[in-house]
């Protein structure tokens, strides 16, 4: 695969169709060049690309991994509800991976959980390397498995106070870049109480069969999001948004450059729109919606993209794409027309960054590599299927 990727003379679909294609094609012939091979990021490029050859040869290089990265049940770090992720969509491609994908998620539905319920680590709950990840790949992916009861009831479980009070992490008390949040309850969609919601919105709306279930994950999504709520302030730019951790008092309206899937406004914004939805609280689904839309008015690339490395400024974590795919969640679902006027006028912000890239180091991970960017770009700009997105909490 060359070094830098030629202007966009094709029209931008095939621009970026064919940057897929080559990327694919350069993945399986040297995939050490990625990271976590169990992440679901080859698998869900390739079931986006219509390539006969691109598509096969990097899902079979994929699979010969999958299943050896670390043995935690997590979607991400090379968990193994990314692999199951991975290889449920890998099945789209060699049909022959879907008996493996029916083996792993019987045995993650049925695994032994060993989670804290109090003074908790991020992998006793998120979303990134905790249960919410598990719960969202066991109730969103195709075909239906029935909810994890015991996944479900223990997030459940961590959202039985109004404050949310089991959320408070209580593990990173001398830890390097974390200390920040001990005794604090996280806010975001990777790390926090969003990215929780998100996973109980997707098992309630499994879960109308089992109205025991039901009635308890409904209970824990409405002191949830009435928390995330609690949480919301102004800042100077006027954009409603959150803060990192839970306020410990009077919001500083300075405004945050940090606002992208993983902290700030789309994420959560999302999280409480969509628990709405599912909860029939058109209220509350009308405030999450002001919310992004306040986002939407006031985006600037300037302030909001930064960083060191292209996943920084492009990736779905940190970057751009995963606004991208913040707006085309509300403009598909919410028919918010400032979502539509952002998702436009990221799609070519993403596309024009994309053809001046130095692409050859890029890994091949989901959340911070070239696979997440070209999916988001296929699936909101150009209608590749969107069933690889419960992966971000989205739909």
């Amino acid at each position: 695969m060359p070094h830098d990727t030629a202007a966009p003379a094709a029209p931008p679909h095939e621009f970026v169709h064919d940057l897929a294609v080559r990327y694919l094609l350069d993945w399986a012939e040297t995939p050490e060049r990625g990271r976590h091979r169990c992440d679901p990021g080859i698998p869900v490029l390739a079931h986006l690309v219509a390539d006969e050859r691109a598509a096969p040869a990097a899902v079979a290089v994929w699979s010969r991994t999958a299943g050896r990265g670390p043995s935690h049940p997590a979607l991400y770090d090379g968990g193994l509800a990314g692999t199951f992720v991975g290889l449920r969509l890998g099945a789209r491609v060699h049909p022959g991976l879907g008996a493996a994908a029916d083996r792993l998620g019987a045995h993650l539905a049925g695994r032994p959980l060993s989670y804290r319920t109090r003074e908790v680590a991020f992998t006793d709950y998120d979303l990134i390397s905790g249960p919410s990840g598990l719960l969202l790949a066991l109730c969103a992916t195709e075909p239906e498995l029935p909810v994890p009861r015991a996944v479900a009831a223990h997030l459940a479980l961590l959202c039985d106070e109004e404050e949310l009070g089991r959320l408070r992490a209580g593990q990173y008390r001398d830890h390097a870049f974390l200390a920040w949040v001990q005794g604090r309850v996280n806010t975001g969609m990777g790390h926090g109480v969003a990215g929780l919601v998100t996973a109980l919105t997707a098992a309630l709306r499994r879960a109308g069969p089992d109205p025991d279930l039901a009635g308890d994950l409904a209970g824990a999504l409405r002191r949830a999001t009435r928390w995330l709520v609690r949480q919301a302030y102004d800042d100077e730019r006027g954009i409603r948004t959150w803060p990192g951790a839970g306020l410990a008092g009077p919001p500083s309206p300075e405004a945050n450059p940090r606002q992208a899937w993983c902290y700030g406004t789309p994420g959560v914004a999302w999280a409480l729109w969509d628990a709405a939805d599912a909860l029939g609280d058109g209220a509350a689904a009308d405030w999450a919606a002001t919310a992004f839309a306040t986002l939407a008015e006031h985006y600037d690339e300037t302030f909001h993209l930064f960083g060191d490395t292209p996943g920084d400024h492009l990736g779905l974590c940190h970057g751009a794409a995963g606004v991208l795919a913040v707006a085309d969640a509300f403009d598909q679902h919410a028919r918010l027309p400032a979502a539509r006027a952002l998702k436009d006028r990221l799609v070519g912000h993403v596309t024009s960054r994309l053809a001046a890239q130095r692409l050859a180091e890029w890994p091949g991970d989901l959340l911070t590599g070239l696979p997440g960017v070209l999916a988001a770009l296929l699936t909101a700009a150009h209608g590749a299927p969107r069933g690889w997105l419960p992966c971000l909490g989205l739909r």
